[in-house]
């Protein structure tokens, strides 16, 4: 928006200075052509005097020594001829027999006007051309033509137009220099106002100046900073009561587990159906309770990352995806699944993550290969670097996800089967998610060719990973 502004300021800026550019050049030139045309002709005016003396006294002697002056002096032609056109004086290299001066000489004789010379400009070069005829009236008694150079006017021309444009450039500079100095005054605020959305999309806190830029813009801040304080307080509300409430409810649900653990020798052969029906819900609730205390940890711990309450705590990517697949291949054993880790390098991969973060994520994906695979179905784990992340990835050959569940797959409480499905608390993928955008990573679900599904993580390198 700044660039589009600037084009339209800067053009509008331009168009002005031109507007008032332009007239001045021809201005300026008309004055200088005048100028030259009112000197010239006062020349001819006096060289017509005294021709008509001359003529009068049929002596032309004082007449060719003033003539001859002048062209010694201005450097420029005068011829002078009689009414029968013989030349009386003829100075500066002009004659009378040259076609242009026949012709001034002719017009003047019948006594038409004279045209008056072109408008000068910088590159003005061809001499310009006056004749007066001799006499008054139907008595003409001869014809006065001069030949003015043009070459000093024309550098006046010049001059005056390089003063002009100097002064353009200075005012479109000027100009220019208001119009990014207006842009930034107006576009800055919108500028903040962006970065503060994309803050509170992600849930953050964000507040932007309130005294920057048209009365408009800091009204509309204003009432962004409420907004967010609204929404990010609605939001911290929210997590508090996730957490707050499976914090609460983990004694109650701890007392009743003991209670009908205490009842398992008391049950008869016929409660026993009951009894463990009952024994699996309280199991069931226990881990919602621990997965509800998860995610909210997490995004406790994203708002204070986002936030920059707490530095950077790299850990080694390689090492922490062998150590879990290593604690998970007994269950992939008792579930029928293969588990293999594909070879990677030597040299440790340091990712911005923490250890027990990561761990976690891990954690999330292989349950989740591991139990919902198959028997006899085989699981890949690995990892891949770039210039600025590394990607691990978690792959089976099951039946994997249709394209619309894996697009809901991190939702909150979502399973895969439809809230029917037996086990699963649909929090995993949810946890594990947060835990990488929090690390200003992504995390995707592909499906696997020929068949099954794939996670993939993408991490930011810790920065002195960065090439």
């Amino acid at each position: 928006m700044r660039a589009r502004l600037l084009v339209v300021l800067v053009a509008l800026a331009l168009t002005v200075v031109a507007a008032f550019a332009i007239p001045l050049f021809g201005s300026t030139a008309a004055q200088r052509t005048q100028q030259l045309v009112i000197a010239r002709n006062a020349d001819v005016d006096r060289f017509v005097v005294l021709a008509q003396q001359a003529v009068d006294a049929a002596d032309p002697t004082a007449l060719a020594v003033d003539a001859a002056r002048y062209s010694s002096l201005y450097g420029e032609a005068v011829v002078v001829v009689d009414a029968r056109g013989v030349p009386l004086v003829e100075t500066g290299g002009m004659t009378a027999a040259e076609p242009v001066v026949r012709s001034l000489v002719e017009a003047a004789l019948r006594n038409q006007p004279a045209k008056g010379p072109e408008q000068l400009s910088p590159w003005s070069a061809d001499p310009v051309h006056f004749a007066r005829p001799v006499g008054t009236g139907t008595r003409v008694a001869g014809v006065v033509v001069l030949r003015a150079s043009v070459t000093t006017a024309a550098a006046d021309v010049a001059a005056r137009w390089a003063a002009i444009v100097a002064g353009a450039v200075l005012v479109a500079a000027v100009f220019v220099l208001l119009a990014v100095l207006l842009a930034r005054w107006m576009v800055r605020p919108l500028h903040e106002l962006e970065t503060g959305v994309q803050a509170v999309t992600e849930g953050h806190r964000a507040q932007v100046p309130e005294r920057a830029g048209p009365r408009e813009l800091r009204s509309l801040a204003t009432s962004f900073n409420r907004m967010s304080d609204a929404v990010v307080e609605a939001s911290e509300q929210q997590r508090r009561l996730v957490a707050d409430a499976s914090h609460q409810l983990r004694n109650p649900m701890a007392a009743l587990r003991l209670r009908v653990d205490s009842l398992a020798a008391q049950v008869d052969g016929d409660g026993q159906r009951a009894y463990r029906a009952t024994v699996a819900e309280v199991e069931r609730l226990e881990s919602l309770l621990d997965g509800l205390l998860a995610l909210a940890l997490a995004e406790s711990a994203a708002t204070r990352l986002a936030a920059g309450e707490s530095g950077e705590e790299p850990c080694d990517l390689p090492a922490v995806l062998a150590e879990r697949v290593d604690a998970w291949r007994p269950s992939a054993e008792d579930a029928g699944v293969g588990l293999a880790a594909s070879e990677g390098h030597d040299e440790p991969v340091p990712v911005r993550c923490e250890e027990s973060e990561l761990a976690q994520v891990l954690d999330v994906l292989l349950d989740n290969a591991v139990h919902y695979a198959g028997r006899g179905a085989t699981i890949t784990t690995g990892y891949e670097t770039g210039e600025t992340t590394a990607t691990l990835f978690v792959s089976d050959d099951g039946p994997g996800l249709s394209k619309e569940d894996r697009e809901r797959a991190t939702e909150r409480f979502w399973r895969a089967g439809g809230d029917g499905a037996p086990r699963g608390t649909g929090l995993g993928l949810a946890i594990a998610s947060q835990h990488v955008l929090a690390r200003g990573g992504k995390l995707e679900l592909r499906e696997a060719k020929p068949h099954g599904l794939e996670v993939r993580v993408e991490l930011p390198l810790a920065a002195g990973e960065r090439s």
